[in-house]
């Protein structure tokens, strides 16, 4: 099969197309003919700085396609089916094998683009406002990046659930991009002081919930726009820059910051049917799945390059 895989960590650069053998089914696994991948935040990471488990590698987190082989122990799934999947890495390919818990079957007449986003970017950003962030309606929400992946799911997820959102991003363009999805207010932090802003817009009372997958500064930005108990929900370190904070005025107002990792959680049953049911929902018009651009798979390291250029609303999909 062809496949993006690189040999050592470093930039877009080192990602090259090649020939490698095809994946074996697992028993307890599936193995899919992939139709489309998400390129996840994290995917950009591991390929700068994560471990490489096979040589050459091949990253990536997210994947959709069609069931072309099922394993001797797995009952509820066929060949033929289309389901979205994850897994620590692989999705970068033409062929992905994964284990049968981390496939979820895709509805009948879904497109299995959307369906790739779903998993790991609605799950965790439906993670970090309900079971870590406890976000009730009438609250008020602030979504640092709101036009990444996880940024574009919790405005609509925090919206839905009767919250007000607040969203920042790098540029008014992109801010108004979201305003469709539920965005209230939008505060473009190349222009403005987040953390000002956030005081005006809430008559210097703070926002009830953040949900931050930015890290570094952007963490203590967090912790400054809180209200009194106020809670944070962590997720990821795209910022890429040191995660220095200083956590003292946390104390005071009884605040919170919670980490959340989904990859823990994510054969759980609970998480398990989370993710399906966003799927099902989706599919049903639920939710608005944001694709920003497409990029054939032989061009994966400028789909990377793109992404880490900080202009994407929503996600970027590789097609085989």
């Amino acid at each position: 099969m062809k496949a993006a895989v690189y040999d050592q960590n470093g930039g877009p650069e080192v990602l090259r197309y090649a020939e490698v053998p095809d994946p074996v089914c697992h028993p307890s696994g599936v193995l899919i003919r992939v139709e489309a991948i998400s390129i996840e935040g994290g995917d950009t990471l591991n390929r700068a700085r994560g471990a490489l488990i096979e040589h050459p590698h091949i990253v990536g987190y997210q994947a959709a396609g069609e069931i072309i082989a099922v394993g001797e122990k797995v009952t509820h799934l066929r060949v033929g089916q289309k389901v979205a999947t994850t897994n620590a890495y692989g999705s970068h390919a033409e062929l992905r094998a994964v284990p049968a818990r981390n496939a979820w079957p895709i509805p009948d007449g879904y497109d299995p683009r959307f369906a790739s986003v779903i998993p790991v970017t609605f799950g965790t950003a439906h993670e970090c406002l309900f079971d870590a962030g406890r976000l009730k309606a009438g609250e008020t929400v602030l979504v640092q990046a709101g036009a990444s992946g996880v940024g574009v799911a919790a405005i609509q997820l925090a919206k839905k659930a009767g919250a007000r959102v607040i969203a920042t991003a790098s540029s008014d363009e992109r801010l108004e991009r979201l305003r469709p999805l539920g965005l209230d207010h939008g505060i473009n932090y190349r222009l403005e002081d987040p953390i000002q802003s956030v005081m005006r817009l809430t008559d210097n009372k703070g926002v009830d919930l953040v949900v931050d997958s930015v890290g570094g500064p952007t963490l203590q930005a967090s912790i400054l726009s809180l209200g009194y108990r106020g809670r944070i929900s962590m997720v990821g370190a795209a910022g890429r820059e040191p995660m220095v904070v200083d956590v003292g005025s946390m104390m005071g107002g009884n605040r919170s910051l919670t980490g959340v990792f989904l990859g823990a959680e994510i054969t759980t049953d609970r998480v398990h049917n989370m993710i399906q049911t966003l799927i099902d929902e989706a599919a049903r018009g639920d939710w608005t799945v944001v694709i920003d651009r497409e990029f054939p798979l032989r061009e994966a390291a400028a789909a990377h390059a793109y992404i880490e250029s900080r202009q994407a609303v929503g996600r970027v999909l590789l097609i085989p």
